[in-house]
C-alpha cells in the first residue's frame, strides 16, 4: 500500500522529525555518491528528498512517483521534474538511467516482482542503484507515525537475497536512520549523538533503514555462432499471382 504523497510531503518538509529522517539518509546516499556529474539520475517512490544535491552537476534528474500515491511539483521553485507513472511501467527508455535510487517503493509496492524487472529495464548497462527500505527489526518499522512504519520491513539478508533473484549485482550496504522516531524534545535533540554512535554498530543490529547498493552486469554471449540460412519460400502459388515464363 503505496501512501499518499501529501502526507509524505508533510512528514519529510513540514516536521522537524522528517526533516531530520531526510538528512541522515541522504548524507549516507551522498557517501555512496557524492556526484553524479552528466549522468542521467532517477528516484522512484517518493525518492526526492535525497535527489537535490544531484540538481546542480546531473545531465538530468527525474522524480518518478507512481499513481497510487499520486505527484507533487518538485523541486519547489524551480522547473519540475517530477512524472506520475504507472508503478511498473515507467516513461523511460530501455539503459537509460545511470543512477537510481528507490525509497518509499519496494516495500509499499504490491507486485515488487514487476517493481525490480522494470527498475532493472531502466537501467543502464554497469548503472547502480540503491534500494532504500524498513529494518525489520529496527524502532522506525514499528512505528505509524512516520512512512516507514508502512509496507514490508526488510532483513538485510532478504532484501539481497530478493535483488540477487533479479539479477543485480551486489555492491555494498549501509544503514541510516539510528535516531528514534520520536517526535519529543529530547528524543529530537539526542538525535545527532544517536546518528553518530549507531555508525559504530553493524547494519544488521541498528540503524531505521538499510541501504543497498547495486549494478547491473550485463555478460556477453560466449561460444560459436552459427548462422542459419532461412529456408527456401514455398512457390507452388507464386504463378498465380507473378506468372513464370514457360520452360524452353
Amino acid at each position: 500500500m503505496h501512501l499518499d504523497v501529501q502526507d509524505l510531503r508533510n512528514f519529510y518538509y513540514r516536521s522537524t522529525l522528517g526533516r531530520a529522517a531526510q538528512a541522515s539518509v541522504r548524507n549516507r546516499l551522498l557517501e555512496f555518491w557524492p556526484t553524479a556529474g552528466g549522468q542521467t539520475v532517477a528516484g522512484f517512490g517518493f525518492a526526492a528528498p535525497l535527489l537535490r544535491p544531484y540538481l546542480k552537476d546531473a545531465r538530468r534528474v527525474i522524480a518518478l512517483m507512481p499513481g497510487p500515491q499520486g505527484v507533487m511539483q518538485w523541486p519547489a521553485g524551480q522547473p519540475n521534474v517530477s512524472v506520475l507513472c504507472e508503478e511498473t511501467l515507467w516513461p523511460i527508455d530501455t539503459g537509460r538511467i545511470d543512477r537510481l535510487v528507490v525509497m518509499h517503493g519496494l516495500e509499499t509496492s504490491e507486485r515488487p516482482t514487476r517493481l525490480l524487472e522494470e527498475c532493472w529495464r531502466c537501467l543502464g548497462p554497469g548503472g547502480r542503484a540503491i534500494f532504500v527500505v524498513p529494518n525489520r527489526a529496527g524502532f522506525w518499522a514499528r512505528s505509524d507515525k512516520t512512512p516507514f512504519g508502512y509496507g514490508r520491513p526488510y532483513t538485510l539478508v532478504q532484501l539481497e537475497n530478493q535483488l540477487r533473484l533479479h539479477e543485480f549485482a551486489i555492491e555494498r550496504h549501509a544503514a541510516a536512520l539510528y535516531r528514534l522516531p520520536s517526535s519529543r524534545r529530547f528524543w529530537l535533540k539526542s538525535g545527532a549523538l544517536f546518528e553518530r554512535f549507531g555508525r559504530r554498530i553493524p547494519a544488521m543490529l541498528a540503524g531505521g533503514v538499510f541501504m543497498v547498493e547495486v549494478s547491473k552486469q550485463t555478460h556477453s554471449q560466449k561460444g560459436h555462432m552459427t548462422r542459419i540460412r532461412p529456408a527456401n519460400p514455398i512457390r507452388v502459388l507464386e504463378g498465380l499471382s507473378n506468372p513464370m515464363p514457360e520452360p524452353a
